[in-house]
């Protein structure tokens, strides 16, 4: 199995150490044909991309795709749920510049309301010592993720169940109802063998990337590989993969 694109990379417009322009080039030295830059949403706390930094980086990639004619550079954003009805803390504006949307939880990023943050934070947390109300937060957070499938065109669910938990059948069935594809992200331990399994009943598309937070790290993927293929996962079911 090869892996063709890498869509989840960070630079220094978020928390990542290197330029697009190192990106690019780490990921044409691996031999990939495709790379997106997805930075931080503008509401992840310290990390995320500052509103007038999509358009500054839209003119760069669109030069940088002039220069470099053997790979497909992408903006991208790794949108933050900040609501659990579904809400993202990108809008039609900065989604129009971009050509994927990612979407993940974290936990630095800054919640809508006060009830949001309550049970991002203290029913996520309060369910370490609580099976009952750890059950509560599992539904709640399945439910934000998707009703922000169901609300926005996203590409690809980041790391699920990385950050909080989730049920990965009924987010893979909401994923598969609206081509959404769920990320098997190789730097973070998810998604596991076991619930690659579970979400590939569902008939859902999986895409392997790196998360790369340093250029040297583009297109390291071999740990994502490994669980795919542990979870004996067919390359056709991969986006960005081929045999």
């Amino acid at each position: 199995m090869r892996i063709t694109g890498d869509y989840h990379t960070h630079t220094i417009y978020s928390h990542g150490k290197g330029t697009i322009r190192e990106n690019v080039e780490s990921a044409i030295k691996k031999g990939l044909k495709e790379i997106a830059i997805c930075d931080h949403g503008p509401r992840h706390a310290g990390f995320g991309v500052k509103r007038r930094n999509f358009q500054k980086m839209r003119n760069e990639i669109d030069d940088l795709n002039k220069e470099y004619k053997d790979i497909n550079i992408l903006l991208g954003v790794e949108a933050n749920i900040v609501g659990y009805d579904g809400e993202i803390d990108v809008d039609e504006e900065i989604i129009n510049l971009i050509d994927i949307l990612l979407v993940g939880f974290h936990f630095g990023a800054v919640p809508r309301s006060m009830g949001d943050a309550y049970k991002m934070f203290v029913l996520n947390y309060l369910g370490k010592h609580s099976k009952s109300i750890a059950d509560k937060a599992r539904k709640l957070n399945t439910q934000a993720l998707i009703k922000a499938i169901n609300r926005y065109d996203i590409d690809l669910i980041t790391h699920p169940g990385a950050k909080v938990d989730i049920d990965t059948k009924e987010l893979a069935k909401a994923a598969f109802k609206r081509g959404t594809a769920l990320e098997i992200n190789a730097s973070h331990g998810f998604l596991t063998v076991e619930y690659i399994k579970i979400a590939a009943q569902e008939g859902v598309k999986f895409m392997i990337n790196s998360d790369a937070h340093k250029p040297e790290d583009v297109g390291k993927v071999e740990k994502g590989i490994k669980r795919a293929l542990e979870a004996n996962l067919s390359v056709d079911r991969i986006i960005n993969a081929v045999n």
